[in-house]
């Protein structure tokens, strides 16, 4: 059976640079893939390449049967491939319940898609992803007021609400509390098997509560794959972090 995501010999060049160098990756449907690495390992832009921000130039990637080669960004995205950056990109404007609905509309237009009787039929889809996410008692809430987590953790239901099969993120614990990370890998655990998750993260404790399979990347390629104990013991993974405080510290 073939991969649900695969990246076969990517290259991918900055101004002579191999940001990407015959990278290969494999991941399979419903499964929650940690990808890991030190500084300028091309873990960023492994995501940029699979939601089409950035093209590469050799090499192939296939999603649920579909070649991306080629396809934009935008079409990707209809493709089933959902992405969260570092920042969150919500309408701070809208409240959380506007958010979701805005985010579960099938046609383009904000305002277009917040007339009463779109919120009317779908309150209780609406409802059931504020659930999901935490944030059932905000649902009235400006989206500006919400914390730096509960901001990331509506950007995620508005990725489940679009329906993408694929979910992307980058960094997503990054400026979090130690309750708002717990709840997020909570969130992440209830995510996988419904929808397949590529996380980029370097807090090793966050990473070991929610990943089975943890991709390593080196100098553009991946190093090693494996269990956080099978990754951790690695020897050429604690070169690859030498001088860098560690992988615990990734």
């Amino acid at each position: 059976m073939s991969a649900y995501l695969q990246l076969s010999d990517i290259q991918v060049s900055f101004n002579g640079f191999l940001a990407l160098n015959q990278l290969n990756l494999e991941v399979n449907k419903g499964e929650l893939r940690c990808l890991i690495g030190p500084n300028g390992a091309g873990k960023t832009t492994a995501l940029d390449l699979i939601c089409g921000k950035i093209k590469h130039s050799a090499g192939s990637v296939a999603f649920d049967g579909i070649m991306l080669d080629g396809l934009e960004d935008y079409e990707i995205a209809r493709a089933g491939v959902g992405r969260k950056f570092q920042v969150p990109s919500v309408f701070r404007e809208l409240t959380v319940s506007e958010n979701l609905q805005v985010a579960r509309a099938k046609h383009p237009g904000v305002f277009r898609n917040l007339r009463p009787g779109y919120r009317r039929a779908d309150d209780e889809a609406v409802d059931r992803l504020a659930i999901l996410v935490g944030l059932e008692d905000h649902l009235n809430m400006p989206a500006s007021f919400l914390s730096h987590g509960q901001t990331q953790w509506l950007e995620i239901g508005m990725l489940v609400a679009q329906d993408a099969a694929l979910i992307l993120m980058d960094e997503p614990t990054a400026g979090m509390t130690s309750q708002e990370t717990q709840k997020t890998a909570d969130l992440f655990l209830r995510l996988k098997g419904r929808h397949t998750l590529i996380v980029v993260e370097h807090d090793m404790g966050f990473v070991k509560a929610i990943g089975d399979v943890i991709s390593v990347m080196h100098l553009g390629r991946l190093l090693a794959q494996g269990s956080a104990s099978e990754v951790e013991s690695n020897p050429e993974v604690r070169k690859a972090y030498l001088g860098s405080g560690g992988i615990t510290h990734a």
